[in-house]
């Protein structure tokens, strides 16, 4: 009995813990954003201690107003001016390049990353897994590859921010029935998590049914 209610404050307190704490670390990154004030500007200065989430509030808004100033006219050629400037400069544009065009694939509205689920071969035949599908091989690459392939991303469990990146046959794999926020949940729980169960309605045509 003793087990049991032990077990029930386990699986009540964890994911309440854990949530606190990654949105602790959230917060606590983005107040990182009120160093970029002067320091006289500071809470600590201004009120004599710390506010925890002021930070949070500035780096939304800094995120916010930069959004707002790109989309005219001037602030679109700044940007285009700021680019220009960061691909002249070794080292930095190699770095700025490949974060920019992952950032455009997964945040941009016309995107197609991480927009279907399937189901995949791996790590070896007859063992499946969930995989992403992220688009199709492109460059020297296609030229090496016979055949109908696709580019896909197996998340490790339970840290899907770490992962392989695969190329496959795209009849290699099944495209899956469910959103990729299920998926998710269903690999960062290791399974334990089950997504909803959709079954496949058929259809049948009154026209082609013989009485």
């Amino acid at each position: 009995m003793i087990r049991k209610y032990f077990v029930t404050g386990l699986l009540i307190l964890v994911p309440l813990a854990i949530t606190l704490w990654v949105v602790n670390l959230i917060i606590g990154t983005m107040d990182q954003s009120l160093l970029l004030l002067p320091a006289r500007w500071r809470p600590e200065v201004l009120f004599g201690f710390a506010i925890p989430g002021l930070g949070t509030i500035l780096t939304l808004l800094i995120i916010f107003f930069t959004g707002l100033a790109t989309r005219n006219f001037v602030g679109n050629h700044v940007v285009i001016w700021w680019e220009r400037l960061l691909t002249r400069i070794p080292v930095v544009n190699s770095i700025y390049s490949s974060v920019k065009q992952v950032s455009d694939t997964l945040l941009s509205s016309s995107g197609n990353a991480f927009r279907k689920a399937v189901l995949v071969e791996y790590p070896r035949r007859g063992s499946w897994t969930i995989a992403f599908l992220t688009g199709v091989p492109g460059g020297d690459v296609r030229n090496h590859l016979t055949g109908d392939f696709i580019s896909i991303y197996v998340p490790t469990t339970p840290n899907p921010t770490s992962g392989f990146f695969l190329m496959v046959p795209r009849n290699e794999t099944i495209e899956l029935d469910m959103t990729v926020d299920a998926a998710l949940k269903y690999i960062v729980s290791m399974g334990v998590v089950a997504p909803e169960h959709f079954e496949k309605k058929i259809i049948i045509d009154p026209a082609k049914v013989v009485s």
